[in-house]
């Protein structure tokens, strides 16, 4: 079932909340761990903010180490560290947008997301970045919500938060919070609406292959049933049948095609994804992020490259491929980790 669509009012109310707080060009700090922190989550967000040229964005980290992004072996070179931000902004971010990130309770981040909240800065998690949000005390007392799987541990853990079913995003008093990894592109569209406006953001989804961003969501067409338990198992196990496959990066790669396909492939428990390039290097992505590929690209057989045209239906692309080459329930087991609405009637 469709989920419903959200009233132009309560879509209005939403755009008021994330309007910038500070200034009218706002600055944008993407938030990453060193360590790991979730491909999808900061390659989309980045891809959409930049893209829509309506603020300064830029990822910072605690050190300046290449970030390590998971799934896959491709690493992001730290553009800014959180010290570095905070001489060169001093007054704070608009927005700390916050993927998910392992550990999620990291205390150097807790700590920098806590002074940039004092500093008044709006922020904004993506999928699993709510754990941190949550670690961080800034869901207590707030309506939120996050990745379905997650949902259970967070009202376990921080009963005085308010889970607010049937939406991908919630913001409550300066800190907003998305459902699982695919919620970051419409969400990232809302946000430019807030900043920018509405005709900025239908032009920019135009361009990005999206036909709507506000909020609507079905819950409860996320869960874990018996068949994706199965289909888990069976592939993990079936050892036989496990492949690699690389990704291509290369100068002026679509960051969100990028995230979507390394993170799609490498979902389905079938799939090693080596991000490919050329040997010992490092590229410029499409906007400007300096990506190091984790392999020459003659090491792997079989080959994808990301698509620039319309890349937020990378997805739709990448499950059907998936289908195909495995089977549907692999498919739908990939879109319900990321929380996608597909089925295996799509394949």
């Amino acid at each position: 079932m469709p989920p419903d669509r959200i009233s132009p009012a309560e879509h209005q109310q939403t755009i008021e909340a994330l309007k910038p707080p500070k200034r009218q060009r706002p600055a944008i700090a993407i938030l990453a761990l060193n360590e790991r922190t979730e491909v999808s989550d900061l390659l989309t967000a980045y891809g959409v903010l930049a893209e829509s040229g309506v603020a300064d964005v830029t990822v910072v980290a605690e050190r300046p180490d290449p970030i390590r992004l998971y799934p896959g072996n491709l690493r992001v070179e730290t553009p800014a560290t959180t010290a570095r931000f905070d001489a060169s902004c001093p007054e704070g971010a608009d927005y700390v947008v916050v993927p998910a990130m392992e550990p999620h309770d990291d205390p150097a981040v807790i700590a920098w997301i806590k002074a940039q909240q004092r500093k008044g800065a709006t922020i904004v998690s993506i999928c699993d970045g709510s754990l941190t949000l949550a670690a961080a005390g800034l869901l207590d007392e707030r309506r939120a919500t996050g990745h379905w799987y997650s949902i259970r541990q967070l009202r376990r853990k921080h009963p005085a938060m308010t889970w607010v079913r049937d939406r991908r995003y919630v913001v409550d008093r300066g800190v907003a919070t998305s459902t699982g990894i695919t919620a970051s592109i419409p969400f990232m569209i809302a946000l430019v609406e807030a900043i920018g406006g509405r005709a900025v953001a239908e032009t920019l989804a135009m361009r990005l292959g999206v036909a709507d961003w506000d909020a609507r969501h079905n819950s409860s067409a996320f869960r874990l049933t018996p068949a994706h338990k199965k289909t888990f198992l069976r592939n993990k196990l079936t050892f036989w049948r496990h492949k690699t496959i690389g990704v291509k990066v290369d100068d002026k790669v679509n960051e969100i095609a990028l995230g979507l396909m390394v993170d799609a492939h490498a979902r389905t428990e079938l799939t090693k994804v080596i991000t490919v390039g050329a040997a010992g290097g490092s590229v410029q992505s499409r906007r400007g992020l300096s990506l190091r590929p984790g392999a020459p690209a003659a090491t792997v057989g079989t080959v994808l490259e990301p698509q620039s045209d319309q890349p937020a239906r990378t997805l739709d692309h990448e499950l059907a491929r998936i289908a195909s080459r495995h089977d549907g329930s692999t498919a739908a087991l990939v879109a319900l980790v990321m929380e996608y609405p597909w089925s295996e009637q799509q394949a």
